[in-house]
């Protein structure tokens, strides 16, 4: 049986803030926003190429059990991308205040930069330069057929 992450909560202080921010400066796809049922609005966004959304939601926490947490809380939520270089120049022109790229190591996958939303929650995106040629939805639909 097959199990796929697709979509993690984000605790966010302000919806549209927060859907602002991942739309124009990190250049998420927007792909619902909307009350999906009384008194529940989910503006769910993709990263581009990506499998697994965040989504965002006023009463969100109420349909899940165990604590609620507090907006900026996550940490090391990460993006990877195949050439870090183009990914820190598109984010910069698009406004986004992320470091400059870190190589911790020669071996693929060793360098990262950071950046944080508008209430702290934490990002950090991974170059991995096998995505060019094996991209992840490659692999998994070889996986499913073989």
């Amino acid at each position: 049986m097959f199990m796929t992450l697709e979509v993690i909560p984000l605790p966010v202080s302000d919806i549209d803030r927060a859907r602002d921010f991942y739309r124009d400066k990190a250049g998420f796809h927007v792909d619902i926003d909307e009350e999906v049922m009384p008194g529940m609005r989910i503006v769910q966004l993709t990263p581009p190429g990506s499998g697994c959304s965040i989504a965002l939601g006023d009463s969100l926490w109420e349909s899940t059990p165990g604590p609620t947490p507090a907006p900026g809380s996550y940490q090391g939520l990460q993006l990877v991308v195949a050439d870090i270089k183009a990914a820190h120049a598109d984010l910069v022109e698009r406004g986004l205040d992320v470091s400059e790229p870190v190589q911790y190591a020669e071996a693929d996958g060793a360098t990262f930069m950071y950046f944080t939303d508008p209430d702290g929650n934490g990002w950090a995106v991974q170059e991995y330069r096998k995505r060019a040629t094996e991209p992840l939805h490659r692999l998994l639909s070889e996986q499913a057929e073989g």
